[in-house]
């Protein structure tokens, strides 16, 4: 569950457009704003009881990089004191990009039981093209390095957030499929989200109600496709993740919004 849950959450936010290698790599930010603190709690259903298996936030700030204004996002995931006993989880993520929304610099440190990882990606742009240097620390220590340059748009998991969040949705139609090309250790993959529609979701623990829109994230195995997690994100200017439900082999997680501060824009999508 902890890769999962991990790298799952972080995918919530991707599901607003389709970055594709005709898309620039620069975009105007109409979602967030330094400040911003978003809270969750993560959920694990085993043998019919629910746990509370940790807890992630997820922040966002201003920084400079290499002299020019920039944003710094956090993700910070951590499993609860008693999920420690059994499994420990401390996963810290860091991504750099411009006030225009392109990728700089990114680093995941995963700590996950007895095993730390580091995936390391920085980035550059000549002559309008897209350069990304990747080293990834395996959890024997092992170095990996890939240096690549190509014609199109890549981003790591935040950055691709970030960017993802300011797109508008009116257009979606039900069933309709989107796909996103994203940097993880020492990989570049492409990635598929489909659209389900619109639903009303209401929080337990507050009782309030949102409008959100809803997404899955699939995977093809053996020529069949299959849910692995279904998303439900405001339907609004902010674009905030309020649910997700993690379809696992084993069994179910769920990750819960639990608290919200510095939003850019306001919370319409706020039903009750």
């Amino acid at each position: 569950m902890k890769r999962i849950v991990l790298n799952l959450f972080i995918l919530i936010l991707l599901v607003l457009k389709s970055l594709s290698a005709s898309a620039q790599c620069t975009a105007t930010n109409t979602a967030f704003q330094a400040g911003e603190s978003l809270s969750y709690d993560l959920y694990f259903n085993w043998k019919f009881v629910w746990l509370k298996a940790g807890t992630a936030n997820f922040s966002i700030g201003n920084t400079t990089h290499k002299g020019e204004e920039a944003y710094r996002c956090h993700l910070i995931t951590r499993t609860s004191s008693k999920l420690d006993r059994f499994f420990v989880m401390r996963d810290t993520l860091v991504s750099v990009v411009s006030k225009e929304l392109a990728p700089l610099y990114f680093r995941k440190g995963a700590l996950e039981g007895d095993r730390y990882k580091v995936d390391e990606i920085w980035y550059s742009y000549p002559n309008g093209n897209t350069r990304i240097k990747q080293r990834y620390r395996n959890h024997r220590g092992k170095i990996s390095i890939q240096d690549n340059t190509v014609d199109f748009c890549i981003y790591d998991m935040l950055s691709m957030l970030l960017r993802a969040r300011s797109y508008k949705s009116e257009d979606y139609k039900k069933g309709e499929r989107i796909n996103f090309i994203m940097a993880d250790g020492d990989q570049v993959e492409r990635q598929t989200l489909v659209y389900r529609g619109k639903e009303n979701f209401t929080m337990e623990n507050t009782g309030t109600t949102y409008r959100c829109l809803v997404f899955s994230f699939v995977e093809n195995k053996d020529g069949k496709e299959k849910d692995v997690v279904t998303f439900y994100v405001t339907d609004d200017d902010n674009h905030l993740p309020v649910r997700l439900d993690l379809y696992l082999r084993f069994g179910t997680a769920k990750a819960f919004l639990t608290n919200v501060k510095g939003a850019r824009n306001p919370q319409t999508s706020v039903v009750k």
